[in-house]
């Protein structure tokens, strides 16, 4: 998959560049970042070196991660990503997180609704889950904005980064959703 930006007022999501790497380690020390992520990693400079190698490698196809930044592509604002790409089956989850600065802004859903889009016009996905604890009232928020519809609770379904299993609330979005 060839690397590509996409533009909204106020946001760029753009491909991870190794000069990132500051800024994740910051991002990944934060608390309702740590909190709500699977063990992301980056405890140190060279773990943040490496988280963002491995989300700019897209190389195996199931799975796009694009830094969300501020138009100039320099501030780091969250990231956004679609992972679990079965592009026959045309499936796939999407997955996001801000930094302090930028909660409360709509950037999340901004991102989310930016790479949903992409995927269905450029991937030809059909189908597009989003997991989120069911405590992380912000991110059903987001989910809804972003046109995901609720489907249910899927209870005790994954240990998240406070090593705690939660009860989350299942969202898709079908391609034929507008």
């Amino acid at each position: 998959m060839d690397p590509f930006e996409l533009v909204a007022p106020g946001l760029l999501l753009r491909p991870w560049r190794n000069t990132d790497a500051p800024a994740v380690l910051t991002a990944l020390r934060d608390p309702a970042v740590v909190r709500w992520n699977p063990s992301p990693g980056g405890a140190d400079l060279p773990g943040a070196r490496d988280w963002v190698r491995r989300r700019a490698d897209w190389s195996g196809g199931d799975h796009v991660s694009l830094a969300a930044t501020d138009p100039a592509g320099d501030a780091l604002l969250g990231s956004v990503s679609l992972h679990r790409i079965r592009a026959p089956e045309g499936d796939a989850a999407i997955g996001y997180w801000t930094v302090p600065a930028a909660r409360g802004r709509g950037v999340a859903t901004l991102a989310v609704r930016l790479l949903t889009e992409w995927a269905f016009a450029r991937l030809g996905l059909h189908r597009i889950e989003l997991c989120h604890a069911v405590p992380n009232v912000a991110s059903c928020r987001v989910a809804l904005r972003a046109g995901y519809a609720t489907e249910g609770t899927l209870r005790e379904s994954y240990r998240y980064g406070d090593g705690a299993r939660y009860d989350e609330h299942l969202h898709a979005r079908l391609a034929t959703d507008r």
